[in-house]
């Protein structure tokens, strides 16, 4: 099928309002800034909750989630109610808008729905962003591999065989996409989360953050399960309680399903005035958090899900010039290299001993700090990866319709 006149995407996320969601604001505005017409289909959220708006030329439709998904019935709920709104703006869309292609990020694996019924009965394109693995996060989530994750690794397979193109955010889901989704490895991009450092910015600290003690350390990310919070707060309580530290403190920056739970845990170890819990804070909080500690964490779960994902907070605290420590997972050396200490995995006394290790050691935190910051700067940023974008684009407009054959399914 041809295309005529200015090319208009379509994009659809589930797990984050935009702008918020940095990825994909990064990706829709990549292509507004080269001559694309680009609509985004998303949940509300804090601070997000405009159903409709306008923001540097890209149209945003959101709709309001029935509920915070935890356990399974909750993101079955959630996950049928994201389907249906984003089937309905979808037609809006295109009756308002128009466009030639759905672009969709996951999780969940079931936005296929969405771009199959486009493509088929329209002749859209799809092109399938793979966020998440699926299978492995339910996975990491509920501690098994039973019914359901043979349905998502179905329903992850499905998507692969719909999409025209996918892109993948390493080489980790790369190998995913072509070994368990059949995907064309020409078809497959890997474009990662680069950072922009117009955002990131390096500031001056914020003393006051520091609670009268010497050092911070600082993280910043999702408050869940498989984040490993309750891990660093086990850090936390072997650095204060075991080896005496009384002059480090931490501060959490991020909201999620399990933020009340680990100010309970925390109480309940005796580091509460040893950890200060932001939540959910506007990007110059965020910021001078980060810019004031002398130590970055990633305390993320050792398993399946985590050892193949890119992580963003990797690459923020790398673009602010900060030293990290984290368990030894195969995507976090690939991103931090010589950037970051990797502790023993799910060790909460190695994480702790290594945090130490680095406050320790001045010296050591600026040579590693200046690694990653230069690692960014010369090789990680968005405008490396925006090429990378656009080539899948043009991979998906230049080649011939696709047919869905039944024994690919």
């Amino acid at each position: 099928m041809a295309f005529a006149g200015k090319r208009s995407v379509l994009i659809i996320v589930e797990n984050l309002p935009s702008p918020f969601d940095r990825r994909v604001w990064q990706e829709a505005t990549t292509l507004h800034a080269n001559g694309y017409q680009v609509a985004i289909i998303c949940p509300t959220g804090k601070g997000y909750e405009a159903r409709y708006e306008e923001l540097d030329g890209i149209h945003i439709y959101r709709y309001k989630l029935p509920m915070e998904a935890e356990g399974a019935l909750g993101y079955a709920i959630e996950y049928s109610a994201a389907l249906f709104h984003s089937s309905r703006l979808a037609w809006k869309v295109l009756f308002r808008h128009g466009f030639d292609v759905i672009h969709a990020c996951n999780p969940p694996d079931l936005l296929f729905v969405v771009g199959a019924f486009f493509k088929f009965l329209l002749g859209k394109r799809f092109l399938f962003d793979h966020h998440d693995i699926n299978p492995e996060l339910y996975e990491a989530k509920f501690g098994r591999r039973d019914f359901f994750y043979r349905l998502m690794v179905w329903l992850e397979r499905l998507t692969f065989r719909t999409a025209d193109v996918s892109i993948a955010t390493n080489d980790s889901y790369k190998r995913i996409a072509v070994g368990r989704g059949g995907m064309d490895p020409d078809k497959v991009y890997v474009v990662r989360s680069g950072p922009k450092l117009d955002r990131l910015r390096v500031l001056p600290a914020v003393p006051e953050l520091k609670q009268g003690r010497r050092f911070l350390v600082g993280y910043v990310g999702v408050m869940g399960a498989q984040e490993g919070i309750d891990l660093l707060l086990q850090s936390v309580r072997f650095v204060v309680h075991e080896m005496g530290r009384h002059d480090v403190h931490f501060g959490l920056v991020g909201g999620g399903t399990s933020l009340e739970q680990m100010k309970e845990l925390a109480c309940e170890l005796g580091v509460a005035d040893y950890v200060t819990f932001t939540g959910r804070v506007p990007d110059q909080q965020l910021l001078e958090m980060l810019n004031t500690a002398d130590v970055c964490v990633n305390p993320d779960v050792a398993n399946e899900m985590n050892d193949k994902s890119t992580m963003n907070k990797i690459m923020e605290y790398m673009a602010l010039g900060k030293p990290i420590v984290q368990f030894d997972l195969t995507e976090g050396r690939v991103s931090a290299q010589e950037a970051s200490l990797y502790a023993a995995k799910n060790d909460p006394v190695d994480l702790a001993l290594k945090m130490i290790e680095l406050l320790d050691d001045p010296e050591r935190r600026a040579r590693m700090g200046a690694y990653g910051r230069n690692r960014v700067v010369n090789e990680l940023e968005w405008e490396y990866e925006a090429p990378k974008l656009l080539a899948a684009y043009e991979r998906l407009y230049s080649a011939p319709a696709l047919i869905l054959e039944e024994d690919n399914l």
